[in-house]
């Protein structure tokens, strides 16, 4: 993320880390090379549009903590990093909830010209109640409707990259003195209960034309929506059942929708300390441990209650009675036991739980394999300790050892991002919804209601 401490709360301050220069250009620059050299498919940004304000009663413990403020705009730094590399791919988060899809339209194909077709967005409708006042409202929007205003959104920008302009519309023929031949573009003229589009798009077709798309979920709504429209979703839980059972629910929605179920794939956050012996992994991740800070995890977990203010031995359930006597709902504490104490080490140790390793390449590799093969994930999204030394470290040690086993692919050719992750051709693919309007058919027909769970 662009910011100081995006999920690894406190680790800023690790010695040699470089999290403070992000409004450096050529921290950027430098991650990008190092990434690419290292074998990586791609860089996940992630974003908001507020500020974590609900612990302690406002922002002061974010802007403390460096806790995802400051920030910048993940798409600005993507043109930096494509232009020093030709394989790695950029995932960028985006809202659809607060800004109209017609401008985002054409930045997203502007980055993808310009990165020649390495450019997924990762669908978001936030959910912080600060992003929605930055935005002119009251309160957030609720849960399911951010989403029914999503899938609409959607179908927009889809009309607008996939639908607006043909193939074939751009000549430049120098002779004739024609550029873009206007028979072959076209007005979309959507009319829908949010969105007032006419077009036409303002981008001529890009590599991709729609951006790889990714999605973050495990809720209903989410499930359904991922199902016709997600083709990369970031999934996990407490298990590999846990896992599993999320999979194959977005596979069930996938399939609901005309899909393939392996047209979905998934990736999981993992967390990687590795070291060239047992006691250099071990080192660091008792580093990590001694600077975690505890308030930027409450503050990013948005708690409504400050459990620090406790004394450590006070039940949980004293804490959960006062807060309903307040109006406060707790549902992630109502079944807890034990001590306020026994309920922070919990919180703190869950960032070390399904999908996490601590060792040698080989140990890695093998806890690694597993993911793959016991709980059938497709791929890893590497939780950044310490920039650079995280990517460095899994670059110089575990990736020579993955690459040995036949895990990890070892080809130096550019391709588009969707290439590179499915192997299928550049575009969607056919029986995926975008792709009903190429060639400027369906424009103007309903689209049956996403049935959210």
């Amino acid at each position: 993320m662009n910011t100081p401490s995006h999920i690894t709360h406190g680790l800023w301050r690790l010695p040699g880390n470089n999290r403070e220069r992000f409004n450096d250009i050529d921290y950027w620059i430098e991650l990008a090379q190092l990434l690419e050299d290292g074998g990586f498919d791609g860089v996940f940004l992630a974003d908001v549009v507020g500020a974590y304000d609900t612990f302690r009663g406002g922002p002061e413990t974010a802007l403390r903590e460096g806790m995802q403020i400051p920030s910048n705009d993940p798409l600005l730094v993507v043109p930096a990093m494509a232009a020093v590399t030709k394989r790695l791919g950029f995932g960028v988060t985006f809202s659809t909830t607060y800004e109209p899809p017609f401008a985002f339209a054409r930045r997203m194909s502007t980055l993808d010209h310009l990165t020649k077709g390495r450019i997924g967005w990762n669908i978001v409708t936030s959910y912080l109640p600060n992003a929605a006042q930055n935005f002119g409202l009251d309160a957030e929007v609720p849960h399911d409707r951010r989403y029914e205003i999503a899938d609409e959104y959607l179908h927009v920008l889809y009309k607008l990259w996939e639908g607006s302009w043909d193939d074939d519309a751009v000549l430049r023929d120098r002779d004739g003195g024609v550029y873009t031949d206007p028979s072959k573009v076209r007005y979309i003229d959507h009319v829908g209960e949010h969105f007032r589009v006419k077009g036409p798009h303002l981008s001529e077709p890009s590599p991709q034309r729609t951006p790889v798309l990714y999605q973050a979920t495990g809720s209903p709504a989410g499930i359904a929506f991922a199902g016709r429209h997600a083709e990369v979703v970031f999934t996990g839980g407490r298990s590999v059942a846990d896992f599993q059972r999320n999979a194959q629910a977005m596979r069930d929605a996938a399939i609901a929708q005309g899909r393939r179920g392996d047209d979905v794939r998934f990736v999981v956050q993992a967390g990687v300390v590795v070291g060239r012996t047992e006691e250099e992994a071990a080192d660091k991740l008792r580093a990590y441990r001694a600077h975690q800070s505890l308030d930027g995890i409450l503050a990013h977990s948005s708690m409504p209650v400050d459990l620090t203010a406790y004394p450590p031995e006070t039940p949980i359930a004293t804490v959960v009675a006062e807060a309903q006597e307040a109006g406060i709902p707790l549902p992630f504490l109502a079944n807890a036991t034990g001590t306020v104490g026994e309920a922070l080490t919990r919180i703190v140790a869950g960032r070390e739980d399904r999908f996490f390793v601590a060792g040698t390449p080989k140990v890695v590799a093998d806890e690694i394999e597993l993911w793959l093969d016991e709980a059938g994930v497709d791929g890893i999204n590497l939780r950044q300790y310490h920039s650079f030394d995280t990517a460095r470290d899994f670059a110089e040690l575990v990736v020579p050892e993955l690459r040995r086993r036949g895990r990890l692919r070892d080809d130096e050719a550019p391709t588009t991002l969707r290439e590179r992750l499915f192997g299928r051709g550049d575009r969607l693919p056919g029986n995926h919804v975008g792709a009903r309007y190429r060639g400027g058919a369906h424009l103007h027909e309903p689209v049956p209601a996403l049935q959210l769970g």
